[in-house]
């Protein structure tokens, strides 16, 4: 039996995609330690796991992005706070590796520091990613704005430029705080993004073809293991059942966005309509939100019983709500408001798994007409699925992990 680290950012929507795989390398035989968000260690507890929180001065660093303007201006936002997490992050992983001796260890792809401090440390680590990696691949557009693929010399140039004039203006900025704790941790320094991204012997990502481009190709160490979803047991809502009209399903962000516009939009979009909107608002339901008849608001719900009755979904952007609903073959709606959203939606358009609506064109009228398009479109959705379900999921990833780090036959 050997024993896993597993390591993640302050972030659900990390975590519980990542759960799968620690459940099924549990299930082999593995022995799984997590250094995790504080709220959910009871939770990974009664799974099993050895989990404990992460620096609690990590979790005080929030997420900022949703102030800033434009692409380029998030991506450095997000990239300032990973930075600046990482300052924790490095010595908190080198001090589990101290108390646990792991044979593997899972850093997630937010938690730079950590990753630093994997690669220092000499021994088989992997990184794992719920959303599509800012890597480099001949004929995809550089992460970060959504911009779709363009074939050709002119599509190599417009992709260049852009590269250049965003994640190479980020990397101007961030690299030197970067470098600083590599040299810290007597690493050499990285000059780009995707070198240090491409620093872990193997990445896991949790997408697949077609729902990414078909130009794709990040190499054999990055290993596309489909949509991974996990959430807690709990009841199915009574109430549902007494619903009999078609349901839209609205989700925003587990960490704060600013995005309960989503929610109002849909609210009033739907509000004459025969169908009834359930929205889920995790990041917390704000005070005096006015709730039509025919809509259920709440901070925190299952989806996967409501999935099981929603005819569409309409998500801000985010992996794993908008994967969700795609690995069933349901449809989507995505408003992106920032982070990596702006390239989920550009791949729900591309794939025709649904639409795209940018959010500074976010109105009732205009959104009720993008779920109504999103509608008709189930036959790219089931498209996509099949791609998910066909990786393997959670069983390709850790088989990965035993052949290639752990030498398991």
């Amino acid at each position: 039996m050997s024993t896993v680290l597993a390591y993640t950012s302050p972030a659900i929507g990390h975590l519980f995609p990542l759960t799968p795989l620690l459940l099924e390398l549990q299930r082999r035989g593995h022995h799984v330690n997590l250094r995790t968000h504080e709220s959910q260690v009871g939770l990974m507890r009664t799974l099993g796991f050895d989990a404990e929180p992460i620096d609690p001065r990590i979790e005080a660093i929030p997420m900022k992005d949703s102030e800033a303007r434009g692409p380029k201006n998030a991506l450095a936002k997000a990239a300032e706070v990973f930075a600046a997490r990482g300052v924790y992050d490095a010595p908190a992983l080198r001090t589990a590796i101290d108390e646990v001796n792991p044979d593997v260890a899972i850093i997630d792809i937010n938690s730079w520091g950590a990753a630093f401090a994997a690669e220092a440390w000499g021994g088989p680590w992997v990184t794992f990613s719920p959303y599509t990696p800012a890597l480099e691949s001949r004929g995809t557009p550089p992460f970060g704005p959504g911009i779709a693929p363009m074939t050709g010399i002119l599509g190599s140039a417009r992709d260049a430029l852009l590269r250049m004039l965003v994640l190479g203006a980020v990397e101007k900025a961030m690299l030197p705080r970067l470098n600083a704790l590599r040299k810290d941790l007597g690493l050499t320094p990285v000059a780009s993004a995707d070198e240090f991204l491409r620093k872990a012997p193997l990445m896991l990502v949790a997408t697949a073809k077609p729902f990414e481009y078909d130009t794709t190709d990040w190499g054999p160490d990055v290993i596309m293991m489909g949509a991974s979803a996990w959430e807690p047991s709990q009841d199915r809502p009574a109430w549902l059942d007494a619903i009999d009209k078609p349901i839209i399903l609205v989700t925003t962000s587990s960490e704060f966005q600013d995005d309960d516009v989503l929610v109002r939009t849909a609210l009033e979009a739907f509000r004459n309509e025969p169908v009834h909107v359930i929205a889920t608002m995790p990041a917390g339901v704000p005070a005096g939100l006015e709730i039509p008849a025919n809509a259920t608001v709440a901070q925190f719900l299952p989806h996967q019983p409501l999935l099981d009755r929603a005819e569409v979904a309409v998500t801000h952007g985010g992996m794993g709500a908008t994967q969700k609903a795609l690995a069933r073959g349901i449809p989507v709606c995505v408003v992106p408001f920032g982070r990596d959203q702006l390239e989920v939606a550009r791949r729900v358009q591309t794939s025709r798994s649904g639409t795209l609506l940018p959010k500074k064109k976010l109105s009732p009228q205009r959104l009720r007409e993008a779920v109504q398009t999103a509608m008709t479109m189930s036959a790219g959705a089931a498209l996509v699925a099949q791609g998910y379900a066909a990786t393997g999921g959670s069983t390709t990833a850790a088989e990965a992990i035993e052949t290639r780090l752990l030498n398991c036959t």
